[in-house]
């Protein structure tokens, strides 16, 4: 196993200036990760992308990091205005990018809202997501890059529809980013579905949520709501309802050994937070895979 974070993490401190997409790394390798994880919206508006990948690129080599994994955003309902084939095109441009950053694998969302009632449900898009997933995974294989879908979004987030999408695509080059945490936001039990999806991972997510039922009152500021009206709060890896130490055992169980990124998203300090999490997450892991 290998550690790496999401530049998501730091997203308290790269907002206020503390920290930058670029300073980050420098900032990861001191916190004793082997890799960092990229999002495209970090990326600086008044920057060419790819010159920008150059230069965290180089940065990265210079410190002694990897870049283990590049994730986008899409829609392939209806982003690009409605337009498949542009949509397409447009990740295929991310996989340029992913290409330039030296990362395996990229993970690109597939769907974010059924608008209208012409489709009617998650199997009525399944066809077209899966052809705009296998379009961009045929073009990433060219390159030596490895495709994911995420449990993320709500619609293609349960277990069962993201095993679906993966095999309907039924492309070895297309896999899952599968992340511990995600599957709450649509009350789909981490345990089950970590155990689901493990066989499709190409990579991890270790993130942690406070779950608080639905039929309590709300407990107020930094708390969201699942699909299914409960209440979640990120947190630290290992301080929240996410069976991580169980989820890891099911990734063992499928023979996964590829990094395990932490993701935090909670209202901690973040680089405290991250810290701790990494703590907890080396302590887990060598539980279940052996020091």
């Amino acid at each position: 196993m290998k550690f790496s974070v999401s530049v998501y993490s730091f997203m308290q401190y790269i907002q206020d200036g503390r920290l930058t997409p670029f300073s980050c790394i420098e900032k990861v390798k001191e916190m004793g990760f082997d890799a960092i994880e990229y999002v495209d919206f970090v990326f600086p508006k008044d920057e060419d992308p790819a010159e920008y990948a150059k230069k965290l690129r180089a940065e990265a080599d210079r410190v002694g990091l990897a870049i283990s994994n590049y994730a986008v955003g899409a829609d392939l309902l209806g982003g690009s205005e409605g337009n498949l084939e542009a949509e397409v095109e447009r990740l295929k441009a991310q996989v340029d990018i992913a290409a330039i950053l030296g990362c395996p694998t990229m993970r690109h969302d597939t769907i974010f809202a059924i608008p209208n009632r012409t489709y009617h449900g998650y199997d009525n898009v399944l066809e077209r997501l899966a052809k705009g997933c296998l379009a961009v995974t045929e073009y990433a294989a060219q390159k030596g890059i490895k495709t994911m879908t995420e449990n993320h979004g709500f619609i293609s987030q349960d277990s069962l529809r993201v095993e679906k999408l993966i095999n309907t695509v039924a492309n070895d080059n297309f896999g899952q980013l599968v992340d511990m945490g995600n599957f709450l936001c649509v009350d789909d039990d981490p345990v089950t579905a970590v155990g689901r999806c493990a066989p499709y991972a190409f990579y991890v997510h270790a993130k942690d949520f406070i779950v608080k039922s639905g039929q309590a009152a709300d407990p107020g500021q930094g708390f969201f709501l699942s699909r299914g009206g409960n209440f979640l709060r990120g947190t630290v890896v290992g301080h929240g309802d996410v069976p991580v130490v169980q989820c890891l055992r099911a990734l063992k169980g499928a023979g996964y050994d590829g990094y395990i990124a932490i993701e935090f998203e909670g209202m901690e300090d973040c680089l405290k937070g991250v810290a701790i999490g990494l703590e907890n997450l080396r302590r887990y892991v060598a539980e279940v895979y052996g020091a």
